[in-house]
């Protein structure tokens, strides 16, 4: 049996605009993991396409998420960036996956209900059982450990009973390993800064909701000084914070992008004005994400190179994975090599 080693998988989609929810609740962790874990970071092209995208743009945007993860630190040398559709194995387990997992734990996805909202009969099939290929995607590698936002637990959650019921059914008790959540960091949830009740999305029409991975120093700055604020000084304690979502969201931020802890930044700032932290802020966070947004133009500019790393990362990827995939087949009983 395949040894199992202390290894984190994780995955960023290439849906275009990456934005600094998607840096601090995923890609700058990355980069502390890559001194304790043996990694494997993978920009989810398969799972991008569960809604249209248009080609063109899918090939940009996975060349941007790459960009992003070497950018922010990732060291594509002694760790593995690739992208999912360079390892066919993925969608082979993700069937045979789809075929241990049952209806009703997929019905209990609450992220498809909200994906696919009124519509869901137009819904693509492949939405409805993305959690499968995430499961593939984790279970290929034998991942222990996968950093996820909070929105992403229930999706582990059913990743883990589905090693489970494989291990069992297959009559493999310790086969797949029941991978751990990694939630880290003070903002693993980023708002908007146009509503603190909304996640920071890309999807939203106000270009000043989002900070983006490649905004100029200018941009950064000026979308912080604008950030919807409340009329009250900021809070003295965090029992203060409920009901105070851009409080909590600017607060978070600083927390996040100056490596503290939450209490110790409302100490900091307790009952100063809300331009006081925008200023520090602003300031913060140009210091943190403008030379990331360079670097990522500048990778971005050589496609070759982000293509060479991308192909290596997926052969030294294929290599892990397929010879745990050969195994899944015998167990199975398929036939063949």
């Amino acid at each position: 049996m395949t040894q199992v080693k202390a290894r984190v998988l994780s995955g960023v989609q290439p849906t275009g605009n990456l934005h600094l929810g998607n840096y601090l609740g995923a890609i700058r962790n990355f980069v502390g993991l890559q001194q304790t874990h043996e990694c494997l970071y993978c920009v989810v092209d398969m799972h991008a396409i569960t809604v249209f995208q248009d080609p063109v743009e899918l090939a940009a945007n996975t060349r941007e998420v790459a960009a992003a993860f070497i950018a922010a630190g990732v060291d594509p040398k002694n760790h593995i960036v690739f992208n999912q559709a360079q390892v066919s194995q993925h969608a082979e387990l993700a069937w045979v996956l789809n075929c241990v997992a049952r209806m009703g734990w997929l019905n209990r996805m609450t992220q498809f209900k909200e994906k696919a909202g009124k519509d869901r009969e137009k819904a693509s099939v492949g939405l409805y059982v993305y959690p499968n290929l995430m499961a593939a995607d984790i279970l290929l590698y034998k991942a222990t450990h996968v950093p996820v936002g909070e929105d992403q637990k229930q999706h582990l959650e059913l990743a883990r009973d589905i090693a489970q019921k494989f291990n069992n059914d297959f009559n493999a008790p310790e086969f797949f390993p029941l991978p751990e959540p990694i939630i880290q960091g003070p903002a693993t949830r980023v708002m908007s800064l146009r509503d603190g009740s909304k996640k920071m999305s890309k999807s939203d029409p106000s270009d000043l909701s989002r900070i983006t991975m490649t905004d100029q120093a200018d941009d950064i700055a000026r979308k912080i000084r604008k950030a919807k604020t409340d009329p009250d000084a900021l809070p003295e304690t965090a029992d203060e914070l409920p009901g105070r979502p851009e409080a909590a969201n600017l607060l978070g931020l600083f927390a996040a992008l100056t490596d503290q802890q939450l209490s110790a930044v409302i100490g900091q700032f307790a009952g100063a004005q809300f331009s006081v932290l925008k200023e520090q802020l602003a300031e913060v966070a140009v210091e943190k994400i403008a030379p990331i947004g360079a670097e990522m133009k500048r990778l971005t500019d050589d496609p070759a190179t982000i293509d060479a790393i991308l192909a290596d990362g997926a052969a030294r990827a294929r290599a892990i994975a397929e010879p745990i995939m050969a195994e899944v087949r015998q167990r199975v009983g398929f036939l063949g090599n």
